[in-house]
């Protein structure tokens, strides 16, 4: 999978590269990663990706020539591999569909995607209606730009490609997925067996198997019904 982040601040993108088990993947060569900046296809000596909004009012907008460039960059590079598909145009804004973990998913099967960050007030429109194929957000909540939302979006994806975690199993039977029929992960527990007065549950020392999974689903479904009983469906 190759992922290209279109980005104003490619500093914040690189600490994927380089951290936790994403970082690993990509020694591994499991996943590319690849920034581009805006400012570098200006030609202006100022390097301009903004100005003021038409109609007034307050911030600036991110010019679309210069996010056409880039992104046109892109794909001519991208076009060097034979082998990737055309791919996904995104634009994180909040006005886009709640990213969630079945996009994640289909993302996750895919060759690759470019992420487009907006900042300032956000991105001209026009630039949205002709290249962007998909707008997302990770909540309705609004950020000063599109990058951290780019990295919750990278981690939650790459995370899902086979031979990143060191299990198989481990994100089949994260919160969220389809395995867990949509339900929140059960409570973990680790050594040592007694901390604070607190003890693991027995069941869980016991080694029987059958009984384990049966009392993990029934913690699942409450919790799930405690903390999020929105995401439990009427029966």
């Amino acid at each position: 999978m190759r992922i290209d982040v279109i980005t104003l601040f490619p500093e914040i993108i690189e600490f994927v590269s380089k951290l936790g088990v994403t970082g690993r993947a990509l020694n591994k060569d499991i996943w590319q990663i690849k920034t581009w900046n805006p400012r570098d296809y200006t030609s202006d000596i100022h390097h301009t990706v903004d100005d003021r909004p038409y109609g007034g009012g307050p911030g600036m907008v991110m010019m679309a020539e210069p996010l056409k460039l880039a992104l046109e960059a892109v794909r001519e590079d991208r076009a060097k591999d034979t082998e990737c598909e055309v791919p996904k145009v995104v634009y994180l804004s909040p006005s886009g569909v709640k990213f969630n973990q079945s996009l994640a998913n289909s993302y996750a099967s895919s060759s690759g995607f470019i992420l487009i960050c907006g900042r300032y007030e956000g991105v001209d429109q026009r630039f949205i209606d002709k290249y962007v194929d998909q707008q997302i957000s990770i909540g309705d909540y609004v950020m000063s730009g599109g990058e951290l939302p780019a990295l919750v979006m990278i981690d939650c994806i790459v995370r899902l490609i086979p031979g990143v975690l060191n299990s198989s199993e481990s994100h089949s039977m994260d919160s969220f997925q389809k395995s867990l029929d949509g339900l929140l992960d059960h409570p973990h527990y680790t050594r040592p067996e007694v901390f604070e007065g607190m003890e693991v549950p027995k069941i869980l020392l016991s080694g029987n198997h059958k009984e384990i999974e049966s009392w993990r689903l029934k913690e699942s479904k409450r919790i799930t019904a405690l903390y999020r009983p929105d995401l439990i469906s009427d029966e």
